[in-house]
C-alpha cells in the first residue's frame, strides 16, 4: 500500500483526510475537514480551504488556491496559480455572506493562472485555457478560454481538439483526429462555438 507523503514544511489541520499515495509538498496549507483522495499531487504553496473535497488522481500545481465550497472530482488537473473564489460580492467587513459552491467534474483541466468565479460547473474533460476567467458553466469536453472564458471547440479525453463529422438535429458527432474516439455533443453546447465566432 502506498503511503501518504506530507513535507515537513506543510501545515495540515485537524480532521483532514488524505488518501494513500498522495504527496503534499512544500509550504502547503490544508484546512480542517478537507478531504483529498488517493494518488494526488499537491504542489508547493497550495492552499486547500476548509471542507474542500478533492477526488483521486488530482494534480494541484504550485500556488493554486482552492477555497471553501469547491469540489474537485477525480483526475482533474489544476495549473499553477489557478484561483477559485467562493463569494460573488466580497467585502472585508461582510458578516452574513454565504459560500457559493463550485464543481469541477472528472478529467477536466484548468490552465495556469485561470480564475474560476464561484457558482460554476466545469464539465467532464473540459479544458480551460491559461489566464482565462470562468464566469459561467462550461460543458463537458469543451475547450474554453478568454476573459470571460468562451467555448471555442471541444476536446477528446486524450486532450486533442475534436473535428466535426456529422450534424444531427439534437447533437453533433465529433471525432478525435489522434485516437479516433467519437463523441455526441449536444447541439445547444455546439452552437456556443458559432455564437462566440460571430
Amino acid at each position: 500500500m502506498k503511503k501518504v507523503y506530507v513535507d515537513s514544511t506543510a501545515i495540515v489541520d485537524e480532521k483532514v483526510v488524505i488518501g494513500n499515495g498522495t504527496k503534499v509538498w512544500h509550504f502547503v496549507h490544508v484546512r480542517e475537514n478537507a478531504e483529498i483522495g488517493r494518488d494526488c499531487v499537491i504542489g508547493d504553496f497550495v492552499y486547500v480551504g476548509r471542507a474542500v473535497k478533492i477526488g483521486n488522481g488530482v494534480k494541484l500545481e504550485n500556488r493554486a488556491t482552492v477555497y471553501e465550497g469547491v469540489r474537485i472530482e477525480d483526475r482533474v488537473f489544476v495549473g499553477p496559480h489557478v484561483t477559485f473564489t467562493n463569494d460573488p460580492y466580497p467585502r472585508s467587513f461582510s458578516t452574513d455572506w454565504k459560500i457559493v459552491k463550485t464543481l469541477v467534474k472528472e478529467g477536466a483541466s484548468i490552465g495556469a493562472g485561470a480564475v474560476v468565479v464561484c457558482g460554476v460547473t466545469i464539465g467532464e474533460y473540459a479544458m480551460i485555457g491559461a489566464g482565462s476567467v470562468v464566469t459561467e458553466d462550461i460543458p463537458s469536453h469543451a475547450v474554453a478560454y478568454g476573459n470571460p472564458a468562451e467555448v471555442k471547440g471541444f476536446a477528446c479525453k486524450c486532450g486533442k481538439k475534436l473535428k466535426e463529422e456529422k450534424k444531427k438535429q439534437k447533437f453533433v458527432w465529433m471525432k478525435c483526429p489522434l485516437c479516433g474516439e467519437k463523441y455526441k455533443i449536444p447541439t445547444e453546447n455546439y452552437v456556443r462555438i458559432k455564437k462566440n465566432e460571430g
